[in-house]
């Protein structure tokens, strides 16, 4: 599956950078508190998320966002369509 890169290269550098940042954060409070580790866990999972995002250059939630605006632009077309073609 192939993806179209769908985020600019500023976004992505800002998605490198952020993700990074909360990647190590993350990372140094979990070995400071390794009993406490499971928000932290999560924090160092998204973080790694945004990081792979930056380096894709894609994100699937911009990608949703723009098929359903595509999708709400396109449905009151064929909504008049079909009535119009219901009254004959």
């Amino acid at each position: 599956m192939k993806f179209k890169q769908n985020i600019s290269i500023i976004n992505a550098l800002m998605r490198i950078t952020c993700g990074f940042t909360f990647l190590t954060w993350a990372t140094t409070k979990m070995v400071k508190k390794p009993w406490k580790n499971q928000s932290y866990i999560i924090v160092a999972m998204l973080s790694a998320m945004k990081i792979g995002e930056g380096i894709l250059r894609y994100c699937p939630v911009v990608d949703a966002m723009e098929n359903g605006q595509n999708l709400m632009t396109k449905e009151p077309k064929q909504e008049n369509e079909s009535n119009q073609s219901d009254s004959y």
